[in-house]
């Protein structure tokens, strides 16, 4: 391991906790599963432990097959980084579907805790440093699910509370509920980019500033339509739109798209950045976001994206100029 690794990333406090994260992190949404190369899983997350990335982002479904990216974080969590399990932040949710049958998914007791203790089995830990409930389920009383991550962390098995995907104004009702319960609740994860963003952003954002939370954002590269890949209007074979994956149709990668993706582009490449640089120092650039989760298919990708933190200072007439580009509403 890099024993300099600390020196090349900055980090964040996680709102008013006592909590820093990396103001990168990897998630392991895509790309660590049953399909996947294990070797090339290894080598993206030792190359982020080496250049500071201390955080690793997963959930109960991660895979393919649900459950596979836990399993490979752990073999390699067992072997590579057996000594370092102080040195990193380890996060995983429940919420979607994971197994058959009226137990397996949404926000019952039942279901959260069952799945913790699943999680923790597959990654060979005792406990989780964050543990995520990753979506409202209108079929439970919120007071149920929150419960259940709270005596998550009475009981030892997480460190701190979070939840993901929450609207600004049931985010402000679980802070209050859970610290009734003095469960140290500390980060909400929503999905934002600079492509695709968040309607209720800008009130989120505000709400968590004031319960002092942290905010890390997923799909910050909108499902990897801010990467250089159809900036000349073709789909390749092995993007997430060539694979038709359920996030990202072919039919969204129109001419107006193109056309906005390569204007975009053209003021990253002022900056001296890639699209995906620009995308992720922009996210940066809000002091109010503690992290991004980045996703990659190779170790490139990886050392790629770490650029960004480099540059995260905007002029106004850059920021003006994205939001004038990004206000044409192709995607």
């Amino acid at each position: 391991m890099n024993s300099k690794r600390y020196e090349s990333m900055s980090y964040r406090s996680c709102g008013k906790s006592g909590l820093k994260l990396p103001l990168i992190s990897l998630g392991l949404w895509q790309n660590f599963g049953k399909q996947d190369s294990f070797d090339t899983a290894r080598s993206m997350i030792l190359t982020s432990f080496d250049a500071g990335i201390t955080h690793f982002d997963l959930a109960n479904n991660y895979g393919p097959p649900p459950g596979a990216a836990e399993r490979c974080f752990g073999n390699i969590l067992m072997t590579d980084l057996s000594g370092y399990r102080d040195e990193l932040i380890i996060s995983t949710k429940a919420g979607h579907l994971m197994w058959p049958g009226p137990y397996g998914d949404g926000g019952s007791r039942k279901y959260v805790l069952s799945s913790l203790d699943q999680s923790l089995q597959r990654m060979k830990l005792d406990y989780v440093d964050i543990f995520y409930s990753h979506r409202v389920d209108p079929a439970t009383p919120m007071e149920e699910t929150l419960t259940a991550l709270a005596d998550a962390v009475r009981m030892g098995k997480a460190l701190y509370a979070g939840i993901s995907k929450y609207p600004p104004n049931l985010t402000r009702k679980a802070a209050e509920f859970l610290r009734r319960l003095n469960c140290p609740f500390i980060i909400h994860q929503p999905r934002h980019s600079m492509l695709v963003r968040n309607p209720d952003a800008q009130t989120l954002f505000e709400a968590l500033d004031e319960l002092g939370l942290g905010c890390i954002v997923f799909s910050p590269l909108a499902q990897g339509l801010l990467t250089n890949k159809y900036l000349n209007g073709s789909i390749p074979a092995d993007s997430r739109a060539g694979k038709h994956n359920e996030f990202l149709k072919p039919e969204i990668i129109t001419p107006q798209l193109v056309k906005q993706l390569n204007d975009l582009n053209r003021i990253a490449q002022g900056r001296g950045q890639s699209l995906s640089q620009m995308a992720i120092s922009w996210l940066l650039s809000d002091k109010r976001i503690t992290s991004v989760v980045i996703g990659a298919s190779r170790v490139e990708q990886v050392q790629d994206n770490l650029k960004a933190i480099n540059n995260i200072e905007f002029t106004g007439q850059e920021l003006s100029d994205i939001d004038a580009i990004v206000a044409r509403k192709s995607v």
